[in-house]
């Protein structure tokens, strides 16, 4: 008999599960074997598998498990919010009015998330590297509540600073974290490009240390002209903190982040910006399930470029199998950052 026991947050996409199993089988394309102890948990990049599988079984099964569960409920994740959002808070607004005027005459808008996108892993995981004997006490672990990741991780960071894990050693291991296939050829294809052509973007549930760090270390930082993510910095006393990025009443997202209503937003803003003048396309490259609800407001001609059998992308497939026509951008998955390279190509032939 197998027994699933899953705590929801106020986002399907986000959420923990533990599967106690005695005896597990596979009796349809509804249920999944599961292994004995295996467990699911949430990073900001998604969803997890904690087991002794290798990483396309653990990636399989978090997919499967994920889209079994929202069949019902995702495809009008973050689409149509019930209220008009709050958006970005007040210290992004004072922050983006103190920067220059963005550059109003480039004709693509692209957007990256950092987790298991750029960066080959959730960096939020290389923190338990650095904790002692490479370990969070259970004690930590079970502190998390569904749809307050942020606030976990706030009290990690505290943990680590208690344990005497210092500002430097959280900077070495993120500048440690390997690039997804093909991204630094990606980077460096945007980076030689005319300044006409890509604004590129950065929208994470990671926080501005671990990618500020990431990207200066590689030499990608001058590419992005934004960051949107959970703001971070080192105190006095050396502790990484965290707060949530904004607030915002979309019902199915965790409390710190909307993608879809930052992306939705930055786009109105920048339209507002450039005269009324629309970019020829919009394009999205992630993940997570996290990024399927900002590539639903993509609209036709634009791109999302949903990593090969993960999340995002098992979840763009359910949706067009479920609701025909629904998603609106075109559809093109990716295994290294050269296949996105070869598409932009493609795109800049075009007059």
């Amino acid at each position: 008999m197998q027994m699933i026991s899953v705590n929801k947050g106020i986002c399907p996409l986000h959420f923990t599960a533990k599967l106690e199993t005695q005896k597990a089988a596979k009796s349809s394309d509804e249920h999944l074997n599961w292994k004995s102890g295996s467990r699911l948990t949430l990073c900001s990049g998604g969803l997890k598998w904690r087991s002794k599988k290798s990483k396309n079984q653990r990636r399989n099964l978090c997919c499967s498990f994920l889209l079994s569960m929202m069949r019902d409920s995702v495809f009008n994740c973050c689409v149509s919010p019930p209220h008009p959002p709050t958006g970005v808070d007040e210290h992004h607004q004072q922050r983006s009015r103190a920067q220059a005027p963005p550059p109003n005459d480039r004709r693509f808008l692209i957007f990256f998330d950092f987790d298991e996108t750029l960066v080959d892993e959730c960096s939020d995981d290389c923190m338990v590297t650095v904790a002692p004997g490479g370990v969070l006490p259970s004690w930590l672990k079970d502190t998390y509540r569904p749809g307050r990741y942020n606030e976990y991780m706030q009290r990690v960071l505290a943990y680590l600073a208690e344990q005497g894990v210092t500002p430097a050693a959280i900077r070495s291991t993120v500048e440690k974290l390997p690039p997804c296939p093909g991204i630094p050829t990606l980077m460096h294809f945007l980076l030689s490009q005319s300044s006409r052509d890509f604004e590129v973007v950065c929208v994470s549930d990671a926080n501005t240390v671990f990618i500020e760090t990431w990207l200066q270390h590689l030499g990608f930082r001058p590419l992005f002209l934004r960051i949107f993510t959970n703001p971070a910095h080192f105190d006095d006393n050396g502790q990484l903190q965290l707060r949530p990025f904004h607030s915002h009443e979309c019902l199915r997202c965790p409390a710190n982040m909307c993608k879809a209503v930052v992306v939705r937003q930055y786009v109105a803003q920048r339209m507002r910006e450039r005269g009324g003048r629309p970019y020829q396309k919009v394009l999205y490259v992630g993940d997570g399930a996290n990024d399927f609800c900002p590539s639903l407001t993509l609209s036709p001609g634009d791109i999302a470029f949903p990593r090969r059998d993960f999340p995002m992308h098992k979840l763009i497939q359910e949706m067009a199998e479920a609701k025909p026509g629904e998603f609106k951008a075109s559809v093109v998955p990716w295994k290294s950052g050269e296949d996105v390279v070869n598409t932009l190509k493609k795109i800049l032939e075009r007059p």
